[in-house]
């Protein structure tokens, strides 16, 4: 039986305004197995990056507040020190940012910055940890590795410093990687690249995933299981084969049907209507409720919980109770 390195239980990350308390993340409960490619998709706004900023300790304490727990290898990182976060960070759990530039420091060389990781978590010499370094920036695929740690962020090309981003995370070989959108701001040929070397990489060094994207051809290209959320709460969890084959969510089937088909032409591509919900606008009922096809009176008061299929498919839908689904009955 597979053991998870990280488990979520009932995540609740809230912000402070003049208009009260808002859940941006609410109430979400989530696995990660050791060496597993995990999948978080959904629109822009429904909470994925925020997840993946409570996981890391980065949530701001002014006007932010984290609650549940994040257990990794039994530990509760949310009642953990920003002392005790800053040795995981990097070292245990690392995380690629969506943007790069704003990520590398631009007064610093490549080098610099990847011998600082190896520096505050290893201790190491400088030369043995400037060796590291080099390697580390050929295993990523970068040429002239020697050459390129003299240079700065801004004398590379985007998918140059997503790469250097991707080694500076996986510098000290941390067991958890999270990637948040790391292929949104690239071209298709450099995101098969990037993609293709994090597959490598999970195989090589057993580092487990969680792949936060809007993109659902990545999730089919890289994950193993995949979670769809919507307004802050996971509204279907499963394997990719079983999400792809037969999604029983509204809002994910409404996901997959807006994307395009190269083998069919059509004159309009399907979009779904409306828009996501602003964070804690809708307390009772399916958050999705104003915007699905199937919605009954049911669905705008009362708040559905996760119904678990027999394949361990899991679907946050009234519509699924008791094992139904949505489109075939």
């Amino acid at each position: 039986m597979e053991s998870p390195i990280l488990e979520v239980k009932s995540l609740r990350t809230t912000f402070s305004s003049d208009n009260g308390t808002i859940p941006v993340v609410n109430e979400i409960d989530f696995h990660v197995n050791a060496q597993e490619v995990l999948g978080i998709v959904g629109e822009s706004g429904c909470g994925k990056s925020v997840t993946s900023l409570s996981i890391m300790g980065l949530i701001p304490t002014k006007n932010g507040k984290v609650e549940g727990e994040i257990l990794y290898n039994g530990e509760n990182l949310a009642l953990s020190s920003e002392k005790r976060m800053r040795k995981i960070r990097g070292n245990d759990i690392a995380m690629i940012f969506q943007e790069p530039m704003t990520s590398l420091n631009p007064v610093f060389t490549i080098g610099e910055q990847l011998i600082e990781a190896i520096h505050i978590h290893w201790k190491w010499p400088k030369k043995r940890a400037r060796e590291h370094a080099v390697q580390m920036l050929k295993k990523v695929g970068l040429p002239r590795a020697e050459q390129l740690i003299k240079e700065y962020p801004h004398q590379l090309s985007g998918g140059m410093r997503q790469r250097v981003m991707i080694a500076m995370a996986m510098i000290c070989e941390p067991k958890l990687l999270i990637a948040d959108e790391p292929t949104t701001a690239l071209d298709v040929t450099i995101q098969a690249q990037i993609l293709d070397l994090m597959k490598k990489l999970n195989h090589e060094t057993d580092t487990a995933i969680i792949m936060i994207t809007h993109d659902l051809g990545v999730v089919a290209e890289i994950c193993q299981r995949v979670i769809v959320m919507y307004s802050g709460k996971i509204v279907e969890e499963g394997d990719v084969r079983s999400i792809f084959k037969n999604p029983k969510h509204p809002y994910t089937i409404g996901l997959i049907q807006s994307v395009p088909d190269m083998r069919e032409k059509k004159d309009r591509l399907y979009s779904i209507p409306g828009n996501v919900p602003k964070p804690g606008s809708i307390e009772v009922g399916c958050h999705f409720a104003p915007r699905c096809p199937y919605a009954n009176e049911r669905c705008k008061y009362e708040t559905p919980p996760l119904f678990t299929f027999d394949n361990g498919q899991k679907v946050r839908c009234w519509l699924c109770e008791e094992g139904r689904d949505v489109v075939n009955d």
